[in-house]
């Protein structure tokens, strides 16, 4: 049984364990783990605009790779930073 927290407390917090993301690098053929803060996801109107980056901490390479439904739901549940890209008007 867990204890109740005293009242007017908030909740007790349960620690998360930080989500890591295998990634690999195209230039370098380098494969890794990155933190979530290490990722940028950009979502898009179209599949071409629906991409993640990250930096490679093999070589340094910039890399950009498509995102498609299952990868976006992966990346924002692991709390991955999100840019919503609007097209113009």
């Amino acid at each position: 049984m867990r204890p109740e927290p005293p009242s007017g407390a908030g909740p007790v917090p349960v620690p998360v364990t930080a989500a890591r993301f295998r990634a690999a690098c195209p230039v370098c053929r380098g494969r890794f783990e990155l933190a979530a803060g290490a990722l940028r996801l950009a979502i898009g109107a179209t599949r071409r605009t629906t991409f993640y980056t990250f930096t490679c901490p093999d070589c340094g390479a910039g890399v950009r790779k498509p995102a498609g439904e299952r990868i976006i739901e992966l990346l924002t549940g692991g709390g991955v930073r999100t840019l919503r890209l609007h097209t113009a008007l």
